[in-house]
């Protein structure tokens, strides 16, 4: 199956899996040969790819292990009452919000070593802030730029990947992010179950020990990945000068699909990225699904600690649930490329989700709740690796990709707003209103999710009709225009 409409096309054939999909300009002569196309992307896999993957653990891990520093006294050291600790939760994604689409600019401006390399150290640094803050205050502080310094981190290397690999390979390296999200849970609940069982040592707590620990982490293993990553995808470093003149090469053939040609201002692409209905309506999609792994990431351990379980045994009975998430992570995207389909996923892996959350409600049986969340992971990263992939690989040219996109993750990221406050220390241990609501929301992402499918279906269905009626324009020059087929 095709992904766009008919237009003009290379006449040589590209192996599908790996190699660029491309609206050409007419009367294109720019020729590459498949086999370097192939190996130049191959070399991304190897050294982009992992780095990627690096950086949004180590990302994920300072971010989300406050829940785990929640179980064993962060919450009384500071002496937070009521539910202060969900504020401090929710603030976080202030930064997100308002700093996501700058920092995706900045990749695209900059480059990712220079864009993402600056977040890694901004980052790192206010998670050594956080061992040392001692009130209410403070904690609200330093959520607050982390957020900020960590807004660009997921949606960049998600762009970044939207413009180096084809529509129909691009979810297996977009579920990156939720893969990260997965391992650090995973690795996260045992790291801190291994630096509490340090205890309290040079007068400090144990909680404040782990992002200590954490910074030194990042910044070492980090810092290699830093001097890994390229400047741009032409003059990569570890491609060979054949392979740099071939990623060249891909970039003038793809100028008209992706802007590369145009000597304007990404603020050109402001208006149509903040006037497509589709960027809206995903947007809000992608928010109503992501208040369910919003909460779920930060308060599992708090979770699986009000189903009965003492503090010790929270940390490591974690990393099953995360490790079979990931599983199922990875199928579900290598699915979805092999049958170049998004939305049935979308709509389909939001019912595990909600029946998950339900059980949780439905009993206080604390090993039907641990059931509920190994039910809930089947589709739960899924969702929002796959809507990533989706909004990424449907919105051109990459100025507009590079606003539409990370606005429809500050969109999602509102999310933190409402699941921060749906679990309060007064509503512990089963946290009824919290599960319902995620749960409800689910099902409403299902119904805007399905809409998004329609939507777009109407407007490849709109765009085949004029063709077929001999209509060279419909006035657009994004994806909306006629040489852009949806991938549904």
């Amino acid at each position: 199956m095709e992904d766009h409409q008919p237009g003009p096309k290379s006449d040589q054939k590209v192996p599908a899996d790996i190699c660029s999909e491309t609206h050409e300009p007419s009367g294109s002569e720019i020729y590459i040969d498949p086999g370097k196309e192939k190996a130049a992307l191959r070399k991304f896999d190897m050294w982009l790819v992992p780095v990627a993957f690096t950086f949004m653990v180590l990302s994920s891990l300072d971010r989300n292990n406050i829940g785990n520093a929640k179980t064993f006294g962060f919450e009384s050291d500071l002496g937070l009452k009521n539910n202060e600790f969900g504020n401090i939760t929710t603030l976080l994604s202030v930064g997100f919000v308002v700093f996501e689409v700058p920092w995706v600019m900045a990749v695209k401006k900059f480059g990712p070593n220079r864009a993402l390399g600056t977040a890694l150290l901004l980052w790192s640094c206010v998670t050594l802030g956080t061992a040392f803050i001692h009130n209410y205050g403070q904690a609200i502080a330093v959520r607050i730029l982390l957020g900020a310094c960590e807004a660009g981190v997921s949606p960049g290397f998600a762009y970044l990947f939207s413009t180096i690999y084809p529509r129909r390979a691009a979810a297996k390296r977009i579920m990156m992010t939720n893969l990260a999200n997965c391992t650090s849970g995973a690795f996260g609940g045992l790291f801190a179950y291994a630096v509490q069982l340090l205890g309290t040592r040079r007068g400090l707590e144990p909680w404040r020990w782990l992002f200590i620990v954490e910074f030194c982490v990042t910044m070492v293993v980090g810092g290699i990945g830093w001097f890994i990553l390229p400047s741009s995808p032409e003059t990569a470093w570890f491609l060979t000068s054949e392979e740099k003149e071939t990623m060249v090469l891909r970039k003038q053939r793809d100028a008209v699909y992706r802007g590369e040609g145009e000597n304007q201002s990404n603020r050109r692409w402001l208006k149509p990225s903040f006037t497509d209905p589709f960027v809206y309506l995903v947007g809000i999609a992608f928010f109503t699904s992501s208040v369910a792994i919003t909460g779920f990431g930060v308060f599992l351990p708090t979770i699986i600690q009000g189903l009965g379980y003492e503090s010790l045994q929270v940390q490591y009975m974690t990393i099953p649930v995360y490790a079979f998430g990931a599983i199922c992570l990875v199928i579900n995207c290598f699915l979805s490329d092999r049958w170049q389909r998004r939305a049935p996923f979308l709509v389909g892996c939001c019912f595990p989700v909600m029946i998950g959350y339900l059980i949780c409600v439905g009993t206080p049986n604390s090993g039907a709740g641990l059931a509920g969340m190994f039910i809930l992971v089947i589709g739960l990263y899924s969702i929002s690796t796959l809507v990533v992939a989706w909004v990424g690989t449907n919105m051109t040219p990459d100025g507009k990709r590079a606003i539409a996109m990370p606005f429809a993750y500050s969109i999602a990221n509102l999310s933190s707003l409402v699941s921060g406050q749906l679990y309060p220390k007064s509503q512990g241990p089963r946290y009824i209103q919290g599960n319902a609501i995620s749960a409800g929301l689910t099902v409403v992402a299902s119904g805007l999710y399905f809409s998004c499918w329609m939507l777009l279906r109407h407007r490849n269905n709109k765009k085949a009709k004029l063709i077929s009626e001999g209509a060279t324009t419909n006035g657009y020059n994004d994806d909306r225009g006629l040489d852009f087929q949806y991938m549904l």
